[in-house]
């Protein structure tokens, strides 16, 4: 096998796998038809690109191989018209083979994003979905991205694919009134991807490179498909400017660094300058969404030239009006924390104190954490080793741990 060809259909496959595989839909409305169709088009692509070279626009090709493999199959079977497809019909759908000669062909990545995170489907079968048909992850790459067994995953995918033909979910871009609504949901999607991979929840790394790479093409597929609208902005502002700082999260024998630590001269100013300009033009649009605000606060943090210059009063003020666009105990619990860098500690204790009845800050790692934190700096050390303590049984990322437990043993007995 050739390995520059063999290199460049690999990287055709993580960038334009979604573009193909929902050109291709557009053509079965039959998800695992329009699967086998595409995958067919890249093993065909390792060896004619051998042969004949790469294409100057190897989506186009890869998208015409998948949409006439496509076109033949479903005459064969005479199932476009004649029984029930996996997809609900769209009226703007083209004849099954209009676009195949690779010119023109429309970018329904949108459609296929809002099929995969639609409110019918639950949370977790949405991220699955997305993952392996937007972004083109196998079933066993998607399952050891979300930490489940690969039957397991299987599963999951093979369920959502059979409530997506039972509810007759339509392929296809939501109408007007239902936009913002579809749109939330699908950024709540690839933020969890990003979460995921940004603080791995377990193991023994901090982060999930792969996963933050995924979200990151998400988002920049969402802003590419949906310029005008304020959240896709926002989050991909967000995961820019949270994602400059990963190289120095850590020290360079692998322990936690705390932003406070952190040598912000390492910090990619590209992905900064970048991220900046997103979140002005997220910011623009009144009234702001909660991802705009979100990267408001992360642009803060990206300005300040060190820990002590950071306007922490400022970040107080977003998450006040974060909690009036989205009030939710993460959030609060997230102003807590403003609070106790803008007003002293016990300012920051009394307002997390206030959260601790929440019931769904129950066993959020954080939470605790923070609050020892603020214990810590006070001086109450008694209270401050139970906080950490309760704050080591819920996590599970080794790399927190041990930052954890180095706090605990700071305090000594």
């Amino acid at each position: 096998m050739d390995a520059t060809v063999a290199s460049v259909v690999a990287d055709a496959h993580r960038r334009q796998w979604g573009f193909v595989l929902a050109a291709t839909v557009r053509v079965t409305r039959d998800l695992d038809l329009a699967e086998e169709c595409v995958q067919e088009a890249y093993a065909q692509a390792l060896t004619q690109w051998a042969g004949g070279g790469v294409p100057d626009r190897p989506e186009a090709w890869l998208t015409t191989v998948a949409r006439r493999r496509a076109v033949d199959v479903v005459r064969r079977r005479d199932t476009l018209r004649d029984k029930l497809p996996l997809l609900a019909e769209d009226d703007t759908a083209p004849p099954a083979d209009q676009d195949i000669a690779g010119r023109d062909i429309p970018d329904d990545r949108l459609r296929l994003i809002f099929t995969c995170c639609h409110p019918s489907l639950d949370v977790d079968t949405r991220v699955g979905l997305t993952l392996r048909l937007v972004c083109g992850l196998s079933t066993a790459e998607t399952a050891r991205a979300l930490l489940v067994s690969e039957p397991a995953m299987a599963a999951r995918i093979t369920r959502g694919k059979k409530k997506i033909k039972a509810a007759r979910i339509p392929y296809r871009e939501p109408p007007p009134e239902e936009l913002p609504a579809r749109v939330d949901a699908v950024l709540d999607v690839v933020h969890l991807v990003f979460s995921t991979g940004y603080t791995a929840p377990s193991g023994d790394r901090l982060q999930r490179r792969d996963l933050v790479e995924r979200a990151e093409h998400l988002a920049r597929v969402l802003h590419q498909l949906l310029p005008g609208r304020s959240g896709p902005a926002g989050l991909l502002a967000l995961i820019l400017l949270t994602d400059a700082r990963r190289h120095t999260r850590t020290r360079p024998d692998g322990s936690l660094a705390p932003l406070s630590e952190q040598d912000r001269t390492r910090w990619d100013a590209a992905q900064i300058q970048e991220g900046l300009r997103l979140a002005g033009t997220a910011l623009r649009h009144r009234p702001p969404t909660r991802y705009a605000l979100m990267a408001a606060v992360a642009a803060v943090h990206a300005r300040a030239p060190g820990w002590e210059a950071t306007d922490w009063p400022r970040i107080v003020d977003l998450y006040d009006t974060m909690l009036r666009v989205w009030p939710s105990p993460v959030v609060a619990l997230n102003r807590a924390i403003a609070v106790g860098q803008a007003r002293g500690p016990a300012a920051g204790l009394a307002a997390l104190d206030e959260l601790v009845a929440e019931r769904q800050l129950a066993g959020y790692q954080y939470l605790a954490a923070a609050r020892a934190d603020f214990l810590r700096r006070l001086g109450r050390a008694g209270e401050a080793r139970t906080a950490y303590r309760e704050a080591l049984r819920v996590t599970e990322n080794a790399v927190e741990r041990e930052f954890l437990e180095s706090r605990l043993e700071e305090l000594g007995d």
